[in-house]
């Protein structure tokens, strides 16, 4: 069978549901199946046969799963196969179906199907049904790649996307149509059976929209392999860099599943320190350290400080501020770390190893002797978080309150309203890593770009639906949409 045919069946072929009679004598003859019937039985069937598979391996081959489990995994030391149970969804149709040690070992030339399916096919080749023979045709001769959800009807089917070759597939699937969305993707295998296609496997992650960037760059990767033959991707390609492809499956997974890395604005890891310096003088110290306010007059930072029954000053705030922000043009300015300066004691607190070594230099250049260092508190987010999970019940009822109250002044509302939005929109004029470096108004210019944009922009609004309650500040997404001339998402 081609690799996207659908051969339909003759009336004196052998009936599929294999019962062993002619086609004509059973279920043509009685009644025409539905789409329900044809996915029940097919279900079964396909249940049943890789039941009898898996025992099968085990009996020839159970010896060498973690074998298979490194190379599928592309790796001498992947994460153990028990602590990751839930990718056997994807790994064991790769060990029955797609394994062959011959290929991943010794180079050898890489033929359809893998070796427990080869095996299993000639231990049994006098008892398969024609049902059967069509699994296992499909099973080792259909690519594996990644689809986009196109539009889903729960419970019932997806229609499917090959983000690679541009394909579309409805697909009749009663469970993962349940969960998946549009926009979402899987790395998967579609099987053309007569009269409907299913999803013959697929990973256990629902990859979100944003991971498209990566997808669409193997695309171009692809494109290039066969760029001098002058012709669009083709199913035989997808399985001929089947080994490329699943590589960037593995990227995405690993990603998704490693810890989030939290930056500042700088890029920094965020790791908060807290510098302590005693100091001689209050006064002293805001002379030498006012001019890190950029932007703040002394008065400025007298307003809001704390005076003694004398007048005499007592505490002072200061902001570290910076002009401009790298990573935010929009910006005016960044805020780098906050001092607190009263008797006899200065505290600043800045939230990467870098800033506090560059505030470090600063203090002591501009302080000199008037300062001694006395210690540096290092502490990681979780730190904090346990930190804060320690506020008292009040603290924190007094917090929201306070945020409350803010939300509540149509004037803070609309300032705050005001500058979220313009963070949200000088994103189109920033360099996205996931964009190749690229701004999103440089990249919707070509068609990949575009894609890319759509697909951050989906995710984007995903995130957006997150938690959300009526009277938190919430940007205008489809304001970026605008500026790129980009559609709004479809329903």
């Amino acid at each position: 069978m081609s690799l996207d045919a659908r051969e339909k069946i003759g009336r004196n072929d052998p009936c599929p549901c294999g019962s062993g009679k002619k086609y004509k004598h059973c279920c043509l003859a009685g009644f025409t199946p539905s789409i329900d019937y044809l996915w029940a039985r097919q279900h079964g069937e396909s249940a049943r046969l890789t039941r009898e598979m898996m025992r099968f391996a085990a009996r020839k081959f159970g010896e060498r799963i973690h074998e298979a489990w490194q190379d599928f995994n592309m790796s001498e030391a992947p994460q153990p196969l028990e602590e990751f149970s839930e990718e056997r969804q994807i790994f064991m149709p790769y060990f029955l179906f797609q394994w062959d040690p011959d290929v991943q070992r010794r180079g050898a030339a890489r033929r359809l199907g893998g070796v427990v399916a080869r095996w299993y096919m000639l231990e049994k080749s006098k008892e398969l049904t024609s049902m059967e023979r069509m699994f296992l045709e499909q099973a080792t001769t259909q690519p594996l790649t990644f689809y986009e959800v196109v539009w889903s009807k729960p419970g019932e089917s997806l229609l499917l996307r090959d983000v690679l070759i541009g394909s579309e597939t409805e697909v009749i699937e009663r469970s993962a149509s349940q969960a998946l969305r549009q926009g979402d993707l899987i790395y998967g295998q579609i099987w053309h059976e007569p009269e409907l296609a299913v999803l013959g496997c697929s990973s256990p992650l629902t990859i979100p929209p944003d991971r498209k960037c990566r997808v669409i760059e193997l695309r171009q990767q692809l494109k290039k392999k066969i760029a001098k033959q002058n012709r669009y991707l083709t199913p035989h390609d997808l399985l001929r860099y089947q080994e490329l492809i699943r590589a960037t499956y593995l990227g995405i997974r690993d990603a998704l599943y490693a810890p989030p890395q939290f930056c500042n604005t700088d890029g920094d890891p965020l790791l908060f320190h807290t510098l302590t310096y005693r100091i001689e003088s209050v006064e002293s110290a805001l002379d030498a350290l006012s001019p890190l306010a950029i932007g703040h007059s002394r008065e400025d930072l007298l307003s809001d400080a704390e005076l003694g029954e004398d007048g005499k000053l007592q505490s002072v705030e200061i902001d570290w501020v910076r002009e401009g922000n790298r990573k935010i043009k929009s910006l005016d300015n960044t805020i780098l770390g906050r001092i607190k300066i009263s008797e006899g004691v200065l505290i600043a607190d800045v939230n990467s190893d870098n800033r506090a070594q560059q505030l470090r230099k600063e203090i002591e250049k501009r302080l000199g002797s008037m300062a001694v260092h006395e210690s540096t508190l290092v502490q990681t987010l979780d730190d904090m978080r346990k930190s804060a999970s320690q506020e008292s019940a009040e603290d924190k009822e007094l917090h929201e309150a306070k945020n409350e109250a803010l939300l509540a002044d149509p004037k803070a509302r609309e300032f705050l309203q005001a500058m979220v939005q313009k963070q949200v929109e000088g994103w189109v004029h920033e360099k996205i890593p996931a964009l190749c470096g690229r701004t999103p108004l440089e990249a919707v210019r070509d068609p990949d770009g575009r894609e890319m944009v759509e697909a951050l922009l989906l995710q984007w609004e995903r995130n957006d639906e997150r938690g959300i309650s009526p009277d938190q500040i919430r940007p205008d997404i489809g304001a970026i949409r605008r500026l790129l001339n980009l559609p709004a998402p479809a329903a």
